[in-house]
């Protein structure tokens, strides 16, 4: 029943994408089909993302704009090419499901993963006695012998390949990564940081799985946070980021965690170890509001 259950909430969850104050208003999006130089780009870009909470760049250190979904990309964001729309948080686009592994439905492809591996470990293991009377002759000679061979051996090979498969997307959230940043590590304004969102083990599960961990096994969505903006752990300083605006607070599911929207140093996210600590940061940050100008920002389009 969960192995079905966490297979349907899988396929027919439907990806979350950015939402409408990532989108370019309508003068933005007049101003670039009339004007399009680089000036021109430069500032609308600039403008439309002074008061949101993006730290990724591109490798050129541009801020990251879907041409095709004409919207400022939020972090760890990614257009995907099956779909034609941008899906928070992706990980990748599975065939096995047809659909885009992301934010909303992220938790139940792992329970999707770990109860088909046990699915398979079940069979597997209740059909070794059957398989070992069949190389030594001690099943009646008919069909449902072969049938027993066959059952045993598609158990076993898709208990090899799921075993793999579910180990790495536990490492993955281990370290608070997407399929698409262990290929390639996302790009701060400080540089590359391939653990830029990693918060701890504990706090990295959290983020997946929720705080209630009664819930944890159960297909039903419990992550923190709202998918458009994420806790960092930036090791390296940050220039900008003493101007960087407090942006937008996430709207998550349970108002009790709102993700502060400054990225957070390595020796405040080891900190955070209560509610209360979560809410104070995100308070702070919002007294700090002040505009971004950055003229070394380049506008590179992104698909």
């Amino acid at each position: 029943m969960l192995f079905v259950w966490s297979y349907w909430k899988t396929i027919f969850t439907l990806p979350m994408n950015p939402s409408k104050e990532f989108h370019l208003s309508y003068a933005d999006k007049e101003l670039l089909e009339r004007e399009p130089r680089g000036e021109v780009q430069q500032d609308v870009f600039r403008r439309a993302a002074k008061d949101l909470p993006i730290y990724t760049r591109t490798m050129s250190g541009a801020i990251r704009y879907c041409d095709r979904c004409q919207l400022v990309k939020p972090d760890r964001c990614h257009h995907c090419s099956v779909c034609d729309k941008c899906i928070l948080k992706m990980d990748h686009h599975c065939p096995w499901v047809n659909n885009c592994v992301g934010f909303s439905n992220y938790k139940f492809f792992l329970l999707f993963l770990a109860y088909s591996l046990l699915y398979c470990l079940f069979i597997a293991a209740t059909d070794l006695q059957y398989f070992i009377k069949f190389w030594t002759n001690g099943l009646p000679d008919t069909q449902a012998k072969f049938h027993i061979m066959f059952l045993f051996f598609a158990a076993t090979m898709f208990s090899v390949s799921l075993s793999s498969l579910f180990g790495y997307h536990c490492w993955l959230v281990s370290k608070n990564k997407s399929t698409l940043e262990a290929f390639r590590a996302p790009i701060f304004r400080h540089g590359t940081d391939k653990n830029g969102f990693s918060l701890g083990f504990s706090k990295n599960l959290k983020q997946v799985f929720g705080d209630e961990k009664k819930y944890w096994l159960l297909p039903v969505f419990t992550s923190l946070g709202d998918g458009c903006s994420f806790p960092t752990c930036l090791v390296n300083q940050d220039a900008e980021q003493a101007s960087t605006p407090a942006g937008l607070n996430s709207t998550a599911k349970n108002e009790s965690h709102l993700f502060p929207a400054k990225p957070l140093r390595d020796s405040q996210s080891h900190l955070l170890t209560d509610t209360q600590s979560w809410t104070e940061i995100s308070a702070n940050t919002e007294k700090g509001k002040v505009g971004m100008s950055n003229p070394a920002l380049a506008m590179e389009n992104e698909t």
